[in-house]
């Protein structure tokens, strides 16, 4: 008799981590960070000066105040502003191809890419990429594509002060550079979520941070 799956996509979790894994450690361009705790890898100039302007200006447009699940934006836990950027638009696409090619993955399993605009005061307290399964969303996030498996988030502009990527469990902040890729596995070797990978958009001191980002699924993304 088959083993029972007791882990929401445990497998899909597993399997995609390897390959990704290895495709990026194969790379001579991609740099990994220094971690035992999580898959994390930082590739430099993936955006030219020129196409992170462009984002910015694209954020501008779609920017709202940024929801996550239950939670409100009144409640102070994501206080950025953000909106996902139009699928269909040619240099949108090329820019989320560009990563897939990099990750190895089908554009089928991709969300949208999101743009993300943080003012002076605003942060995203400490969180997880990966969905609880034992939350009600992830009735609905589960026929939406899935658990999440990587994460591919871009910084777009110099920030004057603060806003960097805390990983409050395994104790590394990453200062914002323009043009700068950072991806991480949302899962262990095993396919199970990874709490290490608990992370927080600090919050920016002066300036404006502009990021964008785009998760992967383990199956097609609806």
């Amino acid at each position: 008799m088959a083993k029972t799956e007791t882990i929401p996509d445990q497998a899909a979790l597993k399997r995609v981590g390897k390959s990704v894994k290895e495709r990026l450690e194969a790379d001579p361009g991609v740099y990994q960070i220094p971690t035992d705790r999580a898959d994390m890898y930082a590739i430099g100039e993936f955006l030219t000066a020129a196409e992170c302007t462009r984002l910015c200006g694209m954020i501008d447009d779609v920017a709202k105040p940024s929801s996550l699940h239950e939670i409100g934006y009144e409640s102070g836990f994501r206080t950025s502003y953000s909106g996902d950027l139009d699928p269909m638009d040619s240099f949108v696409m090329g820019i989320s191809r560009r990563i897939d090619d990099l990750l190895g993955l089908p554009s089928r399993v991709g969300e949208a890419v999101q743009g993300q605009r943080y003012l002076p005061g605003q942060q995203f307290k400490p969180h997880n990429d990966w969905f609880y399964s034992t939350e009600k969303y992830w009735e609905l996030e589960r026929k939406r594509g899935g658990q999440r498996s990587w994460t591919a988030m871009a910084y777009l502009n110099e920030v004057e002060q603060g806003g960097g990527t805390h990983f409050t469990e395994i104790g590394i902040n990453i200062e914002p550079k323009p043009g700068v890729l950072l991806v991480w596995n949302n899962a262990k070797p095993d396919g199970s979520p990874n709490q290490d990978t608990m992370h927080a958009g600090t919050p920016v001191l002066a300036g404006t941070k502009y990021v964008i980002t785009k998760w992967y699924r383990t199956r097609t993304w609806k």
